[in-house]
């Protein structure tokens, strides 16, 4: 049994969590999270813990965001796109039970950037590893974020979960040597 509380989108995202691990789950009902379900949410919080199990598509982030904004401290698992997808749809409710086993195993814990003191990702850091400002810079993020296990995202939000997750110069360096030397997969 999982202590905390999932916070997932749907119905269907409640089952595929429930196939593959016991737990309680927390839908949002979607990307529009009405007040009474953010309560809820800040309630599990403070009781449990939470962890936001989104989809790994756009609105999946908008909803990741909009709890984390509004509950600091939680938890993140991510799914990697292509183990969330059929039919052109990404989604919980579409990865095996396997997938959402693996990426609650590999769930990573929010925290101010300014706790992880100077060994924090910076900006630059980004750049010079050609996620950003790159023209290969999305599958790179692609591949660095399933490694890393905080998923994918757009520069500037790859820049944002690397701070508010605490990935440090030395994990990211070392993802990024195992990704540019084609070695097994990180973490």
């Amino acid at each position: 049994m999982i202590q905390e509380i999932i916070v997932v989108e749907g119905k269907d995202d409640t089952g595929a969590v429930k196939r593959a691990v016991e737990a309680d789950t927390i839908e949002t009902g979607g990307s529009a999270i009405g007040e009474e379900v953010l309560r809820r949410i800040e309630l599990a919080a403070a009781r449990r813990g939470v962890i936001i199990f989104t989809d790994p598509d756009h609105a999946g982030e908008r909803i990741r965001r909009i709890v984390a904004d509004r509950v600091p401290g939680c938890k993140h698992a991510f799914l990697p796109q292509e183990q969330a997808e059929r039919g052109g749809k990404f989604g919980v409710e579409h990865a095996t039970p396997e997938a959402i086993r693996q990426a609650l195993a590999a769930v990573r814990t929010e925290r101010p950037a300014e706790e992880a003191g100077a060994d924090v990702v910076e900006w630059d850091d980004l750049m010079e590893a050609g996620l950003i400002v790159h023209p290969e810079a999305a599958q790179r993020r692609r591949e660095l974020g399933r490694r890393l296990g905080i998923g994918y995202a757009n520069g500037k939000q790859f820049f944002r979960r690397c701070r508010m997750l605490r990935i440090t110069k030395r994990e990211l360096a070392e993802a990024l040597a195992a990704m540019d030397g084609g070695e097994g997969e990180a973490g």
